[in-house]
């Protein structure tokens, strides 16, 4: 018998048995839709504490619409964040872009490219 544990729910794969608990699955789901995260603030200032699953996805279309653009103002990856996200995320999208972008500058994911007005990002090198 082969054994997975993912979120405190055991999957069972037998030839013949298949056990699947779904309370736990939704307990899990549940659990994982409430995780939060404290940004960073790149001057040291304090961050704030939002939803994982919100700033992942925030995240995600950062890096990966600098890393397409090479190098872009705050203004257009806003603009591009709205445009993208506006039918699918559930929080304010120009909010979330900014507190995401401090932290991935916190974090020297991406940086402001200095003496740029208005200031310009691309990755960090």
């Amino acid at each position: 018998m082969i054994q997975f544990i993912y979120c405190h729910m055991a999957i069972n794969f037998t030839t013949v048995l298949f056990r699947f608990d779904l309370t736990n699955l939704i307990n899990c789901i549940q659990m994982s839709d409430n995780e939060r995260i404290m940004t960073l603030h790149p001057q040291g200032k304090t961050g704030v504490n939002i939803l994982k699953r919100r700033y992942e996805i925030i995240k995600e279309f950062i890096l990966k619409t600098i890393k397409e653009h090479g190098e872009l103002t705050y203004q257009n990856l806003n603009k591009l964040a709205v445009q993208k996200l506006k039918k699918t995320f559930d929080g304010k999208i120009g909010w979330y872009v900014v507190s995401v972008k401090l932290d991935l500058e916190a974090r020297n994911l991406i940086e402001r490219i200095p003496n740029t007005s208005p200031h310009k990002l691309r990755l960090a090198s």
